[in-house]
C-alpha cells in the first residue's frame, strides 16, 4: 500500500517549472531573507521556490508538490507538482508505468462527481505524465476537500486507483501564490 510522504519534487516536467538553486543578490531574489531558494512543508505538500538566472535576469520559479512512495520498496508511486495559474491551478501528475494510457486518468474530489478522463501526454523514465489544470470552481473544492482521487485502468483492465491527500493544500497554494508574485 502506498504511503504518502512529502519529498521535494524537483524534476522539470513541463519545462515551465525548473527548481534549481541559483545565486542572486538579496535585493533581487524576492524570497524571504533574500534567499536564493526555499522549501517549506504544508501538511502533506511541499512548497519550493528558487531563483534562477535566465538570459542574464533572475527569475523566481515556485510550485507546490506531493510525492508518494511505497513504504516497503521506497519506489515513487506518484508525484504531482502544481502552480497557481490565473484563477485556478495547473501542473503535472506523474503516474507509474503499466497503466492503459488510452484510458487516461479521471479525477474526483472526495465523493464528488468524477471528471472526464485526462489524456496522458507521454512517458519519461520517471513515469507517465498527465497534465492537470483545475479551474476556479474545482480549486475551491480542492481547498475544502480531504482527498483527490485518481482513477486509472491498468494494462490488464483492472481499476487502479490512487489517492492524493489534500491536507495542507490550501496553505501550500496560498504560500506559493504569495511567493510567486
Amino acid at each position: 500500500m502506498p504511503h504518502a510522504r512529502c519529498l521535494p519534487f524537483a524534476v522539470a516536467l513541463s519545462g515551465a517549472v525548473v527548481l534549481a538553486a541559483a545565486s542572486a543578490n538579496a535585493q533581487e531574489s524576492g524570497l524571504p531573507g533574500g534567499a536564493s531558494s526555499l522549501r517549506e512543508s504544508h501538511g502533506d505538500w511541499v512548497v519550493t521556490c528558487a531563483v534562477q538566472n535566465q538570459a542574464g535576469r533572475n527569475v523566481k520559479l515556485c510550485a507546490f508538490s506531493q510525492e508518494q512512495t511505497d513504504s516497503n520498496s521506497r519506489q515513487r508511486v506518484l508525484a504531482i507538482e502544481l502552480k497557481p495559474e490565473g484563477n485556478g491551478v495547473s501542473g503535472m501528475l506523474v503516474l507509474p508505468f503499466g497503466l492503459a494510457l488510452d484510458q487516461g486518468a479521471s479525477f474526483q474530489i472526495d465523493d464528488g462527481p468524477t471528471g472526464s478522463p485526462q489524456k496522458f501526454r507521454t512517458c519519461i523514465p520517471a513515469g507517465c505524465l498527465v497534465p492537470v489544470s483545475f479551474d476556479a470552481r474545482t480549486l475551491a473544492a480542492l481547498r475544502k476537500g480531504s482527498q483527490l482521487k485518481i482513477k486509472t485502468i491498468a494494462d490488464g483492465g483492472k481499476e487502479t486507483p490512487f489517492t492524493i491527500s489534500l491536507k495542507g493544500f490550501p496553505s501550500a497554494f496560498d504560500r506559493t501564490a504569495a511567493l510567486a508574485k
